[in-house]
């Protein structure tokens, strides 16, 4: 097996469907109502619509409340039109001590990551039961107006574009894809994400051989902790915190504890055997919030999260202990984390939070760590 082969088996954090199959589903072209007004271009053609979702299993999700995609169509070799309907109301996403009048950035991020399966099983041909590994994400929401809600559920589309294959010597192994994602004719995320795959049984033969340099079982039991006061991360419900208590440092930097809680809907929609990518970011975000509120950088306890850039280096194990660490950071300025293992840095993320008044917004800068190749 070849360099190059390793390093894309490598990865730090990976994300497999719940095991059904990943086929193209029955389309409707529905004409539009008497009256309607395109609001986006891409919509004058009624290539996409927003109902029903796509199958749960396309897009790697058990619950079929947890699926916002509803539609793909390709356009041409690299390019795919993808259709997100979002609800009005989200246990997790819209759990929060602001207004709750705009979209939680984190949603629409995940509807561009449900958009990198359909990428892969239906238009690359990816068979059913590959394992997704999760390498570098990064957003920005350009316009944080676009964000605001209205009286039924929020429609979008999403541009989605390959930018990179990362192949080793005989095939395509993984994507870099870039997506933005148009609410009306406004761009509310612009987003790139970094991912491979893997067959079944290198996946396998991988998680055996990480878990036993470690001294790990092949079942892991996730590690218990006292959680933060929902209201210190922005947060109502106190099931929808990843942290624990932070503590600061002498020198202004904050520590607190990943709790991967595996029963939790949302971040845990079907069983995988390490802390997903998403509750890492998670973690992130609300150690962030709480560093930039404590350092004065903004004015609300829930302020908006427009920009974000992340670089997952290994798999974060359940059961070690897990620091993450968010570092002081002057007003307008990025706050810089880290998710730490014994021994490792498991992942390292960049966030800026803007208040609900924020104009646009300038991209972060990535962090100089390992990206596939």
């Amino acid at each position: 097996m070849g360099r190059r082969h390793r390093r894309l088996e490598g990865a730090p954090h990976a994300t497999a469907g719940p095991g059904a199959r990943a086929g193209r589903s029955r389309r409707r072209h529905l004409a539009p109502p008497p009256g309607h007004r395109p609001r986006h271009r891409e919509l004058r053609s009624g290539i996409v619509q927003f109902t029903p979702t796509l199958p749960k299993e396309l897009v790697h999700r058990s619950a079929v409340e947890e699926v916002f995609l509803t539609d793909a169509e390709r356009h041409g070799e690299d390019e795919m039109l993808l259709a997100a309907r979002f609800p009005r109301r989200h246990a997790f996403y819209d759990d929060t001590l602001g207004p709750g009048d705009r979209l939680d950035p984190f949603l629409l991020l995940e509807a561009c990551r449900q958009g990198i399966f359909v990428v892969a099983h239906r238009y690359l041909g990816v068979r059913p039961g590959h394992k997704f590994l999760l390498r570098a994400v990064e957003f920005e929401v350009p316009d944080p107006a676009a964000l605001t809600r209205g009286d039924r559920p929020t429609e979008a589309v999403v541009t989605t574009r390959i930018e990179k294959r990362f192949a080793t010597r005989a095939e395509v192994r993984g994507l870099r894809l870039r997506f933005g994602l148009s609410i009306g004719a406004r761009e509310a995320l612009a987003a790139r994400i970094d991912y491979s795959w893997m067959p079944p049984e290198d996946w396998t033969s991988l998680r055996a051989r990480q878990r036993g340099a470690l001294g790990l079982p092949a079942v892991p039991v996730a590690l218990r902790g006292r959680h933060v006061e929902p209201a210190l991360v922005g947060r109502r419900a106190s099931a929808n915190t990843v942290i624990s208590p932070p503590r600061t440092t002498d020198d202004g930097t904050h520590t607190a504890r990943l709790l991967a809680e595996t029963t939790h809907p949302t971040l845990y929609d079907h069983w995988v055997d390490h802390v997903p990518g998403m509750l890492e970011l998670e973690a992130f975000r609300q150690l962030a919030l709480r560093a930039a509120v404590s350092a004065g950088t903004v004015r609300t306890p829930s302020p908006l999260p427009v920009a974000l850039a992340a670089r997952f280096r290994r798999f974060a194990e359940m059961d070690l202990p897990l620091e993450c660490r968010a570092a002081p950071a002057p007003p307008g300025a990025a706050v810089e984390c880290t998710l730490r293992q014994p021994g490792s840095v498991a992942a390292e993320a960049r966030i800026r939070f803007a208040d609900a008044d924020a104009g646009p917004v300038r991209a972060l800068a990535a962090p100089a760590v390992h990206r596939a190749a």
